[in-house]
């Protein structure tokens, strides 16, 4: 489902302006769980669909953020647990990192702007699958208790999966730990 049928699908205003707020943050988070953009765009309208049906049963939701980032990470492991994913799909070649270049860069400065992209893009997609959870939620500003209660882990786990995440990746990309 296209994103304008998304959009169309939203009747309330308040639904509406959920999808608004959080739509880039959530589709970032897809993104980064998931590594494909198609499969993290589908992803992210399946969370966005959850969010509409949840607020026109007016179900009682303290925090929308939260919720609906637990719902996004729940919708990207079961996408990633999916037979079709572990044998259907074919993973992107390379990380599409020109979204993510400044436009005011050389051609010179782009290139080893891409390469340190693509360098970081490669060690994140080697992490476990939890310590890239933990890592994306830190990324987005989630606290470790957050993080903790988002993923149904203990804090210590979360700092665990951290720790190990951030040591792996300052290894991957030559920095000392």
């Amino acid at each position: 489902m296209a994103r304008a049928t998304l959009t169309a699908v939203v009747t309330q205003d308040s639904s509406e302006d959920l999808c608004r707020t959080h739509y880039a943050r959530v589709l970032r988070l897809c993104r980064l769980l998931l590594a494909d953009p198609h499969e993290a765009e589908e992803t992210a309208e399946e969370v966005f669909l959850k969010l509409v049906h949840a607020h026109q049963a007016q179900t009682p939701i303290r925090s929308w953020a939260a919720w609906l980032t637990r719902v996004a990470v729940n919708a990207c492991r079961d996408r990633r647990r999916s037979a079709w994913w572990k044998w259907g799909r074919v993973p992107p070649a390379q990380f599409q990192a020109e979204a993510l270049l400044d436009k005011a860069l050389t051609p010179e400065e782009a290139a080893i702007d891409r390469e340190a992209h693509e360098r970081l893009w490669r060690a994140v997609r080697a992490l476990a699958t939890r310590q890239c959870e933990v890592f994306a939620l830190h990324l987005e500003g989630w606290s470790h208790a957050e993080a903790a209660t988002l993923l149904g882990i203990t804090t210590g786990s979360v700092k665990r999966h951290l720790f190990h995440a951030v040591r792996h990746l300052r290894k991957a990309l030559g920095e000392h730990p």
